[in-house]
Parts: C-alpha cells; sequence; structure tokens
C-alpha cells in the first residue's frame, strides 16, 4: 500500500473511531443566565468592575474543548444578566426548560451559570421544582472570564463532570465553585470577593471534584427535585414575598408598605418589638409572616408563642431561601400548619 493509500486510510480508521466514541458519550445541557462568568473586563487583572462586554454559552463550551472529551454539549441562554436582575420570570423559564432538557433519555445531567450575589437562591428554586434525578449543577465565578486568574473555566470543566457523572444522581441540584461540591439547600454566598466564597456553614460540602474523580460523602435528606410536590409547568407568575430585616429601634414602617404594596408573605431576618403590632395587622389581612435570622446559621425554633400567632418557623433556612420556599408554598396552601410542615420538610 502505498504511502499516501495508508495514510487516506489511517484517517478514515481514526475519523471513525473519534465519531464512534463521540456518539458513545452523554449529553449535558448547558443552560446561562449571565452572571461575572460571562463578563469581560478592558484588561486582563481588572478583577472588579468588569462591564466591558459579555460572552455566551457557545464561547465558554469553545474556550474549555476539554470539556467536551466528558460529554457532548447542548447549549441554551435563558438570559444574560447579573443576579440582582433574575426573578420569578427567568427562574420559571430555567425549571421548565430544565424538566423538557432533562427528560430527554440521551441527556445525562445539566449545567446552569449564574451570578454569584443571588446563586443560591435561583438554585434552591430549582432545587425545590426539577421533577428529575439527573444532576443539575450551577455554577458561577468570581473573577471575568477576561481575567490572568479566571475561575470561570475550571467550575465549568468541573460542573461538566459532575452533571456526567453517575454518583450525582439523585443528589438534587448542586453548587459547584472552587473545586466544592455543595447542596442548594444548604449553600450560602459567604465572601464578597474571595473564590471560596460558597460555603455550607454547619454541615459543609457534599462532595468534591477532585483531579481523579468526583466524590460524593453525603447525601441531603430534606425533600428536593424528584420527590418535591410543587407543580411549576403551568405557573406564570409567584406570590409577592419580601423580607424586613431586624435592627435596634427598627421602624415598623417597611412592614407597613409592604403589605400596601401588595405582599402576601413577609419573611424577617430577626424581629424587633416596633414589628409585632404591624405583623399582626399584616396577619389579619391575610399576609404569611415567616420567621427566619440574620445570623446565617442555625435553627430558628418554633416556639408557642410562635406557633400560637400562626406564624411560621423557617428552621435552619436563611431569609433570601425562605422567601423563595414561601413563594412556592403559598402556590399550595395558606394554613399555618400546612406551611410549617413544608418548612420542615424541605
Amino acid at each position: 500500500m502505498s504511502p499516501i493509500r495508508f495514510s487516506l486510510f489511517a484517517a478514515l480508521v481514526l475519523t471513525g473511531s473519534a465519531s464512534l466514541v463521540a456518539a458513545d458519550l452523554p449529553v449535558v445541557k448547558l443552560m446561562t443566565t449571565g452572571g461575572t462568568i460571562h463578563s469581560l473586563g478592558s484588561h486582563r487583572h481588572k478583577l472588579a468592575d468588569y462591564s466591558d462586554g459579555k460572552i455566551n454559552g457557545q464561547t465558554i463550551i469553545d474556550d474549555v474543548p476539554e470539556a467536551s472529551e466528558i460529554a457532548k454539549i447542548e447549549f441554551m441562554e435563558i438570559s444574560n444578566v447579573g443576579s440582582p436582575s433574575m426573578g420569578a420570570k427567568q427562574q420559571l423559564a430555567l425549571a421548565k426548560a430544565l424538566m423538557t432538557e432533562l427528560a430527554r433519555p440521551e441527556v445525562a445531567g445539566a449545567v446552569v451559570t449564574h451570578g454569584t450575589s443571588t446563586l443560591e437562591e435561583t438554585a434552591y428554586f430549582l432545587h425545590l421544582t426539577v421533577k428529575s434525578k439527573k444532576p443539575v449543577v450551577v455554577i458561577g465565578s468570581q473573577r471575568p472570564w477576561s481575567a490572568i486568574s479566571r475561575d470561570g473555566p475550571f467550575n465549568f470543566y468541573n460542573a461538566v463532570r459532575t452533571a456526567a457523572s453517575p454518583d450525582a444522581v439523585g443528589k438534587g441540584v448542586m453548587v459547584l465553585l472552587n473545586d466544592t461540591i455543595h447542596s442548594a439547600r444548604f449553600v450560602t454566598k459567604g465572601n464578597t470577593y474571595r473564590v471560596e466564597t460558597f460555603v455550607a456553614r454547619e454541615l459543609g460540602p457534599i462532595g468534591f471534584a477532585d483531579s481523579d474523580r468526583i466524590v460524593f460523602y453525603r447525601t441531603p435528606l430534606t425533600r428536593h427535585t424528584f420527590d418535591t410536590e410543587f407543580d411549576v409547568t403551568t405557573i406564570e407568575e409567584l406570590p409577592q414575598v419580601d423580607i424586613v430585616y431586624g435592627y435596634q429601634e427598627a421602624s415598623r414602617a417597611p412592614i407597613d408598605a409592604l403589605v400596601a404594596d401588595g405582599a402576601k408573605g413577609i419573611v424577617l431576618a430577626d424581629g424587633s418589638p416596633a414589628y409585632n403590632r404591624a405583623l399582626l395587622e399584616a396577619q389579619a389581612k391575610g399576609v404569611v409572616v415567616v420567621r427566619s435570622d440574620r445570623k446565617g446559621s442555625g435553627r430558628v425554633l418554633l416556639s408557642d408563642a410562635t406557633a400560637a400567632r400562626g406564624q411560621i418557623s423557617s428552621d435552619n433556612i436563611n431569609p433570601q431561601k425562605s422567601r423563595i420556599l414561601l413563594r412556592l408554598a403559598l402556590t399550595k396552601t395558606t394554613q399555618p400548619k400546612e406551611l410549617q410542615r413544608i418548612f420542615n420538610e424541605y
């Protein structure tokens, strides 16, 4: 066989082998919403005030070719905004799209990009609403895509590894940054700037994306995803729920204003004596009150006084996540005992 014919034969064999390998790869769906991971700065050492451009999901895929050796990655953009601009409209669209894509047999799991400021809220919303055992991994970055020390590419690579891992099935929605895997139920952002920002203060991570393998040590026991009672498939909007922060010499004005604005629920991040009468008046108008805490860890106990007032204990769910759960719970009931059951189980 001549060298030219041999080269052509070898190329065909190698191409065919590559096609067979690609055909055997699982599909991972990349859903993008925006945030720092999609942001560009004007120079490589600009780590703050980066508003010089944005990238889309295809750029992320192209820039991390190693991830495409693990899975066939399909990209869908839900939005491309900073996390303070995220809300029920985007969350509902995202949850519905995820359920549609995860129902496809060839899809092993999904990766969601998000800005870090409110990432835990959207992750918890998905944890409560996406009816699938398949892994959903929410990622962001603390540094823009253009930075010399950017963390986004490795977060994406590890997220694809996790979403494609059979060991991640049934774990619910996870948050992965800095090689660390957290349950969406327990994670919170703990630092404004550092890459090790996401923590679960009392309970810790559920696993790690290490260089040799994705390893898990715990599974969440609270209800989530495939076991959820919440159905958002036909919901287009959610009840208004707001948060009131407790502090010394607090005024009741925020509570009165929120009730006047149409709030159906109020979450307290700690209380204040000035709030008591305002809350009772709000409850008389049908507003549901959940007592949470501003400290960042620990349970809010259900006291006899709280139960007698028809108010709900958030257990150890922080105020921002309590708001997410209450919005969904109010689509099912307004009865205090039933709402308390929901907060206890989720």
